[in-house]
């Protein structure tokens, strides 16, 4: 049994650094639905495509009252870096802190590569809807026709 939030669940509303150095929370969007997707690393090919899918999709999902937001342990700068090399629209947030949203969710976790094991983040993302709770979670996430999905389930909630 799982002691993360769940589906129907409150997302935990805990501070994030935004690349400009101010702070965003989960509470910041009330009144809106929200997908917080989050990825391994920016700049690396999955999570470049991924947050390419997503910028490309912004203006549906405001139209479907939805906001977006990235979120990896990347530090603030390399997220300025990231969004200015490939122009992307969606606004990242970083959750380097112990004890951070990726560790209340889970999605800071075990993971194996090459026979190794090391901490990295899950790819993973939460549709959140206007009242602040967790309405769909996708975990495991393939890139490809990812960010579409979620509109539509955007769309539906």
């Amino acid at each position: 049994m799982s002691s993360f939030p769940g589906v129907g669940d409150p997302i935990p509303d805990i501070a994030m650094q935004t690349p400009d150095g101010g702070s965003i929370k989960p509470s910041d969007f009330r009144g809106s639905k929200l997908v917080i997707f989050f990825y391994p690393k920016d700049d690396t090919p999955g999570c470049t495509t991924e947050n390419k899918d997503f910028s490309a999709l912004k203006d549906a999902f405001e139209a479907a009252g939805t906001k977006l937001l990235g979120v990896s342990k990347d530090p603030p700068a390399r997220h300025a870096r990231f969004i200015a090399k490939h122009g992307l629209t969606v606004p990242l947030a970083s959750d380097a802190e112990e004890g951070g949203l990726s560790d209340a969710l889970g999605v800071w976790a075990e993971k194996q590569m090459y026979g190794k094991t090391y901490m990295g983040m899950v790819r993973a993302t939460y549709l959140i809807d206007a009242a602040g709770r967790i309405a769909r979670i996708w975990d495991k996430v393939k890139v490809a026709g990812h960010a579409a999905e979620v509109l539509e389930a955007a769309k539906a909630l």
